[in-house]
């Protein structure tokens, strides 16, 4: 079975659907005015495995996860370069899906844009208006947070945390310094769709709601995102969908479990742009770092800690891909026997709340277990429940080439560049039986601790260790 930390208990539960035939869950996705980072990454690699524990365990599973493609930051944004605002959504969320994808994450089965239901977020403001639980001032529409006693029991915060946390704006419309905003005017330069308030554009909060009801229905099973997502947004989520359809004393009527990552820290900091420490994973692939050791590295901890990124992070992990390559090219000859993925202890480790530590720890012992292996009939069964394990976790899916051009290197990315340039240069040397100048290439190379192997498919290379 299942389990998972509910953070509305702060407890590890067994994970019971709903209806077991079709489970339903929703994670709050990227709002698209720049490049993701490593923090966004981690959402992204954590609900990823997770859904594919689940459509192990269930036959039908929808997992959807939004695109914010309306919000002030990405108004500032299209300002500053210039550029209309549905252009810089578009472009940037198909680099994020784009990037995500190279990390080995699959498509949500649903990624439905909030700029698509307007609609659906003007009939639940209303809803709320009617039932005394949100009311319009100077153009604006906010959710009176008193009317909702049991505000702040997912996030466990008092009622001073509460404002303190919320970072909210002073206005003198504001019943409460707590409320929040659901609605607000646009001015003729900003984006804005009429309503019965006027003009403007959804808060940010009553986007996932909408969009969480329409793809899911309520209740579904389990809704989540990043820690800093638990208060205010989440918290906002489930009092706006509970008093919208008259669950004020039932707050798994909206989603009845949830489930946060923690933190990606640099230097043990917490990212930011004032400290200067984002780390893009756009520019961790351009540089190089190829998307299955960054979706390694990120599962090195337990989705719930801290992970602290850094240059020796993923040094030991590019290290263990190697060993892990390796092992495979050794028995590339040896046929795999069928293995259920289920049945392992690497599954069973997933299964107790993503436990990645524990089941990267079982990984190194299969490798190694295989590595020992003399009889055919034993490395066929490891390297079946080798391949099986690492599908399920995402990693090891490249072809013999891909593995030999890609994981081959142990060295630097711009010495990996000088190495391939010397070699294609060497190759045309050959073919022009300019003998003399491949053998001078040679020696350079053999001088750096390059061996080069020429094989039917082309030259390979490795660093001699």
């Amino acid at each position: 079975m299942l389990k998972l930390t509910n953070t509305l208990s702060g407890k590890k539960e067994d994970f019971i659907p709903l209806d077991p035939s079709h489970v339903r869950l929703y994670a709050c996705g990227p709002t698209v005015y720049s490049y993701a980072h490593i923090g966004n990454a981690r959402m992204g690699v954590v609900f990823d495995l997770l859904v594919r524990v689940m459509k192990c365990l269930y036959p039908h599973v929808t997992y959807v996860s939004n695109i914010t493609d309306v919000d002030d930051k990405i108004i500032n944004a299209a300002a500053q370069t210039k550029e209309p605002i549905e252009a810089l959504t578009e472009k940037f969320a198909a680099i994020y899906n784009q990037d995500l994808a190279k990390l080995g994450v699959q498509r949500p089965d649903i990624q439905p844009k909030a700029t698509e239901h307007i609609g659906d977020m003007v009939s639940l403001i209303g809803s709320l208006i009617r039932k005394g639980h949100a009311y319009e001032a100077e153009g604006h529409v906010l959710f009176n947070v008193p009317s909702f006693p049991q505000y702040g029991a997912l996030s466990h915060r008092s009622r001073d945390d509460q404002i303190a946390g919320s970072r909210v704006e002073i206005a003198p419309y504001k019943k409460d310094p707590a409320d929040f905003v659901l609605w607000k005017p646009s001015s003729d330069d900003q984006p804005g769709w009429d309503s019965p308030w006027g003009r403007g554009r959804p808060g940010w909060h009553i986007e996932c709601s909408a969009m969480a009801e329409r793809h899911l229905g309520l209740p579904f099973d389990l809704h989540g995102g990043g820690a800093d997502l638990k208060f205010p947004h989440h918290e906002n989520e489930i009092a706006q969908s509970c008093c919208a359809h008259d669950h004020e004393d039932d707050i798994t009527s909206f989603a009845k479990y949830w489930v946060h990552n923690g933190f990606v820290t640099v230097k043990n900091e917490k990212i930011s742009k004032s400290v200067g420490n984002v780390v893009l994973v756009h520019d961790l692939i351009e540089k190089g770092i190829h998307g299955e050791v960054i979706r390694f590295a990120l599962l090195t901890a337990h989705y719930r800690q801290p992970l602290d990124w850094s240059d020796s992070l993923v040094a030991q992990c590019y290290q263990t891909f190697k060993k892990m390559y390796k092992t495979l090219r050794e028995v590339e000859d040896i046929k795999i026997a069928e293995c259920d993925v289920k049945e392992t202890e690497f599954f069973a480790a997933l299964c107790d709340d993503l436990n990645t530590p524990k089941a990267l720890a079982e990984l190194s012992r299969v490798i190694t277990d295989l590595k020992k292996a003399e009889k055919r009939d034993q490395k066929a069964k490891l390297k079946g429940e080798l391949v099986a394990i690492t599908k399920l976790f995402g990693i090891l899916q490249y072809n013999k080439e891909e593995w030999d051009s890609t994981f081959q290197e142990d060295v630097s990315p711009e010495a990996g560049e000088m190495i391939a340039k010397l070699i294609a240069e060497r190759q045309a040397a050959r073919m022009n039986k300019d003998f003399a100048r491949a053998d001078e290439i040679r020696a350079t190379l053999d001088s750096m601790d390059i061996v080069v192997e020429d094989t039917p498919q082309g030259a390979k290379w490795h660093k001699v260790s």
